[in-house]
């Protein structure tokens, strides 16, 4: 069955027999109600319940929501009562007791609902983009190592030392990220850009050679487009 072969209102069998070509797995009214699909039934016009039917002589396709209802159904009910439903301006109407009973063959999915259904199980399937740790960190600052790597020739101070300390090179946090050496200074990283900037005011690193940095190293590519951005900013 392909999708121009559901019909708007379709059986549970229809349901299921598209659903399984679609997912590769075997469906039942059970399984549609569990994955959130509303069944429906059409209640034909009652004089008996205006209020219920209004403008709707013809009468209208009813939802079956309520939860009692809906787990009697996937329990394996040998009919259908609904007891609470829709009516038909969409109006939440509970039904006079015991409620309405309709025949099995008589339940109805919304072609939309199975369609929507079988597009997320698909995107559920999809395998997932596996980010390494490295990348995270990478995101958030880079480590010592990656700082003498980058600036360590640039500056006429012990780099190496300064950052020993897992301090921030310009006093307190400084271009430290915040909270990084609080377990240990090991763990320590810097913001390259805010790094830059500081090697740049405070010891008169020239910038054009900061930006050769940030454009010689493939571990300083993700901040390349902030490190301009923020040149930008500043007027430089």
């Amino acid at each position: 069955m392909t999708t121009t072969d559901l019909p708007f209102r379709a059986s549970t069998a229809q349901a299921c027999d598209w659903l399984e070509q679609q997912t590769a797995s075997a469906w039942t009214l059970a399984r549609l109600i569990e994955n959130g699909l509303t069944p429906y039934v059409w209640l034909d016009y009652d004089a008996a319940y205006p209020e219920l039917f209004g403008d709707a002589n013809g009468g209208y396709a009813a939802p079956i929501f309520f939860e009692g209802d809906t787990q009697r159904l996937a329990a394996g009910s040998e009919d259908v009562l609904i007891t609470m439903t829709k009516d038909a301006y969409k109006i939440v109407a509970t039904l006079p007791p015991p409620g309405f009973r309709r025949s099995l063959d008589e339940v109805r999915f919304l072609k939309k609902d199975i369609e929507r259904l079988a597009s997320q199980i698909k995107r559920d399937a999809e395998p997932k983009p596996v980010k390494a740790a490295t990348a995270q960190e990478s995101r958030s600052g880079i480590n010592a190592e990656q700082v003498l790597t980058a600036f360590g020739k640039l500056v006429r101070i012990d780099l190496a030392q300064a950052l020993a300390g897992g301090g921030g090179i310009f006093g307190d946090e400084g271009a430290r990220v915040k909270g990084s050496a609080k377990k240990s200074k090991k763990n320590a990283i810097w913001n390259p850009v805010t790094l830059a900037l500081g090697l740049n005011d405070v010891y008169r690193v020239p910038l054009s050679h900061l930006g050769k940095a940030f454009k010689a190293h493939d571990f300083l590519d993700e901040w390349d487009a902030e490190w301009t951005h923020t040149l930008a900013l500043l007027g430089k």
